[in-house]
């Protein structure tokens, strides 16, 4: 007997999508390294990412294997993060048995509806890992209360 978490049910419905994809639209996310259109150098790839939300701050990590730090656009405008960049490229001649990574430019975009510290964000690159740190503005950071006794 299977329990039904939440890890559980997401994969479900994401394996129930690739076959609707698969059997009714023709498209397959693996064969074409994430895209609907493997030769479309037009789309981006959507950028998946881990985010955090602490008391100080909020923290985002993503993955891009083989991109030097160098080739990540990182912008904040309005309330709006935007990280950017290409994945490594392939020779047009190799063939492949099978492809799922991605390969191309990537982008994601992050909107934030609480003040956030713009001016203070880091972003740090190690081994392939993109970290970004966004502090809060102080206006929304919690406040502790202290209550006197009369």
């Amino acid at each position: 007997m299977r329990t039904t978490t939440y890890n559980n049910m997401v994969r479900d419905f994401a394996n129930f999508s690739d076959a609707l994809n698969r059997n009714f639209v023709g498209y397959d996310f693996a064969r074409n390294g994430g895209r609907a259109e493997a030769n479309s150098s037009e789309s981006a790839t959507r950028l998946p990412v881990d985010i955090q939300a602490g008391d100080e701050a909020y923290t985002i990590t993503a993955y891009l294997p083989g991109v030097k730090p160098e080739e990540v656009t990182i912008t904040f405008e309005g309330e709006e993060l935007s990280i950017s960049g290409q994945f490594p490229q392939v020779t047009e001649e190799t063939k492949f048995i099978k492809r799922e990574l991605f390969h191309g430019s990537f982008e994601r975009r992050l909107g934030f509806n609480v003040p956030v510290n713009a001016d203070n964000i880091e972003a740090s690159f190690e081994n392939g890992l993109l970290t970004l740190v966004v502090p809060k503005a102080e206006a929304v950071k919690p406040k502790q209360i202290k209550v006197v006794v009369k």
